[in-house]
């Protein structure tokens, strides 16, 4: 195998990649990327079994065909460090050689044809959805969603697929996010997405793409590249049950202000208490060794005061990925589960309990 190529491209693809490799034992073959040049393109692979992309690059300037494999990280290691100039990739015996100018660096392969191949499901169902909105609704519940919990569904996102729209939901046990689509053409079904898998789909796709999933795996292709992971087998929790049926309270509030305001009392501890009144809400900060406390002036036409007591984080991740210039938050009592919606985004989210 022989090929020439500009560095900053095969750099690139193979930053990319670096997230599907594994990281724990350099020795096994999914440490590796596997290389392949075939009538003047250059396809690459990275995959740890759970999760794998596949990529395919045209700006070859002389090729000759073969395959070959390479650690990962030792080769961006080594293309991090060359100028952005064109580079020579080839094959000798059971090494790697990467030549610019007068530099040489030789690095071992494994044995290509032992390289896992991505899946290529067979039953597989093909989700009518644009690439925009799905990385939109995602992007939005993503902070929701758990890490490392004993409940292996929890570290993941779910796609739940209704009759007349498609909800995306995510929670940590401590909040529900829930962002939603209509749903025009496809038919009712649930897959978990692992949370790893649900960042590097941000991060990878911009333009319009191909979705399709099955009982296993989610893959996402376009002309240069190949997406997979492996969904999370298990029974999301029932999320309808929590969303309230109705709501006492429901206020449209200025997004900015609450943003400023929550900042102001959080910058030594997140816990805060926001207390309603008829003509104004008062953020202080529940730490107990220090006193922080903001006002906002404004009609709120309600007779009773109450109030809600959360850590602050919850409140700015939703408040970050709104759209409009004015929220809805919902309550029912003190102590109880509010609401927070912005259009087709909402989160509910648990309370700190205080004593009365």
């Amino acid at each position: 195998m022989r090929f020439i190529i500009t560095k900053n491209i095969i750099e690139n693809i193979v930053s990319s990649m670096q997230p599907f490799l594994e990281k724990k034992d350099a020795s096994a073959i999914t440490s590796h990327i596997y290389l392949e040049v075939n009538n003047d393109k250059l396809i690459m692979k990275a995959t740890d079994y759970e999760i794998g992309l596949q990529s395919q690059i045209d700006e070859l300037n002389e090729s000759v065909n073969g395959k070959a494999t390479v650690n990962g990280s030792n080769l961006l290691g080594i293309l991090k460090r060359l100028k952005d100039l064109e580079i020579i990739v080839e094959t000798n015996d059971n090494n790697l050689i990467i030549k610019q100018n007068k530099s040489t660096f030789k690095l071992p392969m494994y044995d290509p044809e032992e390289y896992p191949t991505l899946p290529k499901p067979d039953n597989i169902n093909k989700l009518d959805m644009s690439m925009l909105n799905l990385i939109n609704s995602i992007r939005k519940i993503t902070p929701a969603i758990d890490n490392n919990n004993p409940k292996f569904e929890l570290n993941g996102a779910l796609v739940d697929i209704k009759s007349d729209k498609i909800n995306f939901v995510a929670t940590d046990t401590r909040r529900l996010a829930v962002s939603h689509l209509q749903n025009i053409s496809n038919e009712q079904n649930q897959f978990i997405i692992p949370k790893k898998a649900i960042i590097e789909i941000q991060k990878l796709f911009l333009d319009d793409a191909n979705i399709a999933y099955d009982d296993t795996n989610l893959i996402i292709s376009n002309d240069k590249m190949t997406f997979f992971t492996k969904l999370i087998n298990g029974k999301f929790p029932d999320y309808d049950r929590i969303i309230p049926n109705s709501l006492k309270y429901n206020f449209s509030l200025p997004k900015d202000m609450l943003i400023e305001s929550i900042k102001l009392v959080t910058s030594l501890f997140s816990n805060i208490k926001i207390t309603f009144s008829s003509n104004s809400i008062i953020f202080e900060s529940l730490d107990e060794d220090s006193e922080s406390k903001t006002q906002l002036d404004i009609d709120l036409n309600i007779e009773n005061t109450f109030y809600l007591a959360v850590n602050a984080k919850y409140l700015l991740d939703f408040l970050s990925l709104t759209n409009n210039e004015k929220v809805t938050i919902g309550f029912n009592e003190s102590n109880l589960p509010f609401y927070l919606e912005d259009e087709k985004f909402f989160t509910i989210v648990m309370p700190i309990v205080l004593e009365k």
